[in-house]
């Protein structure tokens, strides 16, 4: 598979103009996946629930499902985008996927980061694993990182590639890709932003440093802080292969009896 990130800087509020820039940024590149940040067409500081709900969206429907349609038509292929969702009067930080032929699944951040808490309503779908036909994806949203039962959720549900899109500040947390990576023997598509947002005397820079990574942890493609597409060639039925030594399996090792999650 040919799959891609894009990194850059989305401009809070305005849509429109986020749409021309992803669509420029990609050109006619000819990919098979394409993951995008963390509310890649919104903006991410908001001061309330109301501004917010300005510019969120139900999906399928609306704008941004045109657009993430019109844009999987151009590329060939599958697009993950961060995005505003609105169910009913509900608020959710979600991730969604879009073929040529529309939505084919959502994602709603399950573990919500800082203030977001004051905007957005915790998932309630869980985590779900798409099956593209060429490969299985699964989906995060940011902060969902730190918690490692949500890769190995999407792990052990069969998914060969996780698609994660991200608005990062803590600069540390891009590194923790490798592990989950590693500790599922997943590729991993780490979508982040860069720019900054400032709002009612707030303001947060975004790091970047997005990347594509191997089973192994090994870096196919990354960036610093730069605006650009990345890309990687990657076999997702290397994902199927989940031995670490001929003796070791990273599920069938797995001791559930042994772990106190509750």
């Amino acid at each position: 598979m040919h799959a891609a990130l894009l990194q850059f800087a989305p401009i809070r509020g305005d849509k429109e103009s986020n749409f021309r820039k992803i669509k420029k940024l990609c050109g006619s590149t000819q990919l098979d996946l394409l993951v995008l940040p963390e509310l890649a067409t919104t903006g991410y500081l908001f001061g309330s629930k109301e501004e917010l709900a300005l510019l969120a969206e139900a999906f399928p429907g609306g704008q941004t499902s045109e657009f993430l349609t019109e844009l999987a038509g151009t590329i060939g292929g599958h697009v993950v985008c961060g995005v505003a969702e609105k169910e009913g009067e509900i608020l959710y930080n979600s991730a969604v996927l879009f073929s040529l032929q529309g939505h084919l699944g959502t994602y709603r951040k399950v573990h919500l980061f800082d203030k977001e808490k004051e905007l957005f309503e915790p998932g309630n779908v869980g985590f779900p694993v798409f099956d593209l036909g060429e490969a299985k994806i699964g989906m995060m949203v940011c902060f969902d990182w730190i918690f490692p039962e949500s890769a190995r959720s999407l792990a052990l549900a069969g998914a060969e590639i996780i698609c994660h899109p991200a608005n990062l500040v803590l600069s540390y947390c891009p590194r923790a890709a490798l592990t989950r990576a590693i500790e599922n023997h997943v590729f991993y598509l780490l979508s982040d932003r860069i720019g900054a947002e400032q709002s009612r005397g707030e303001e947060l820079r975004f790091i970047g440093q997005s990347r594509i990574l191997g089973t192994k942890g090994e870096i196919l493609a990354s960036l610093g802080e730069e605006e650009a597409l990345i890309t990687a060639e990657i076999d997702p039925s290397l994902a199927g292969d989940k031995y670490v030594t001929s003796c070791n399996h990273l599920f069938h090792d797995r001791r559930p009896d042994c772990y106190r999650l509750g």
